[in-house]
């Protein structure tokens, strides 16, 4: 399988059906919830590999996307003369700034022109 697939999932830790659980158990659970419903689809039709990559409001990470960010900044740091901190770092500081620019869009709206505002954040140019 050469292609990966990512869903993100972005939760408020802070809810009140979140504060009865701890924080690595809810990042499970949200994992699981997202393998439940896409994983047998991924992996049978489209052929490829599936991984949800969940966050947190206050910028925590669950399990799998810190395997997903640390084999990125693997790859990173083998392709560049930079050090694996350097690329790990660069890579959790352009997450940070994409989920912020996220959660402002959707507090406030785009007040842009009216043309469609490009809002994925290119991880692949890190």
């Amino acid at each position: 399988m050469d292609r990966a697939l990512f869903d993100v999932r972005v939760y408020n830790a802070l809810a009140h059906s979140n504060l009865d659980q701890e924080i690595q158990e809810t990042y499970r659970s949200k994992e699981t919830e997202k393998k439940t419903a896409y994983l047998h689809h991924v992996l049978e039709v489209e052929g490829a590999i599936f991984t949800p990559l969940i966050m947190a409001t206050t910028g925590g990470i669950g399990k799998e996307f810190a395997a997903v960010v640390s084999h990125l900044a693997e790859l990173k740091s083998k392709k560049t003369v930079n050090s694996y901190s350097d690329c790990i770092r660069y890579i959790r500081l352009k997450l940070s700034f994409c989920m912020i620019r996220c959660v402002t869009l959707s507090l406030r709206g785009y007040r842009g022109s009216s043309k469609k505002e490009k809002t994925t954040c290119d991880i692949y140019n890190v």
